[in-house]
């Protein structure tokens, strides 16, 4: 693979994080994410599968959290894999999980793992930091 190539599956990657979650767009999945979209790792419980459960996890966070932002710590591309490593943050203003509001800025540090073909995005594998999530919502004892 080309190292144009792999520069703009890193540029796919970024748009589509910035896009999605710091903008808040949720039509950037029908633009960046292949219909047949498998994302091994569902963004939340019950999520569907597919490019929808990323719209869907979008929308919650967006909802809950109106100035939720995807901070890039790392990006690092080999052939069709995108790695890209960020801290999330926004504040608490709608319900999440169950929890009311508490104005708190919440903070989410995680990782994604995305293979990309052509110029869309056809597998995510992924974690987060759930317990510092269930934390700062009061979910989990500190």
């Amino acid at each position: 693979m080309s190292t144009e190539q792999i520069t703009r599956n890193k540029h796919i990657v970024d748009a589509f994080i910035q896009e999605l979650f710091t903008k808040g767009d949720l039509s950037a999945v029908d633009r960046y994410l292949d219909p047949g979209f498998v994302n091994h790792d569902p963004p939340f419980p019950g999520a569907p599968d597919g490019p929808e459960g990323m719209r869907q996890a979008a929308a919650l966070f967006r909802e809950a959290l109106p100035d939720w932002h995807s901070d890039r710590d790392q990006l690092v591309a080999e052939g069709d894999t995108v790695v890209e490593r960020f801290t999330a943050s926004g504040t608490h203003r709608g319900e999440l999980m169950n929890v009311a509001p508490t104005g708190n800025t919440i903070v989410l540090a995680g990782i994604n793992i995305f293979r990309v073909r052509g110029d869309k995005i056809v597998e995510r594998w992924g974690r987060l930091d759930d317990l510092a999530l269930l934390r700062q919502l009061g979910l989990a004892p500190s």
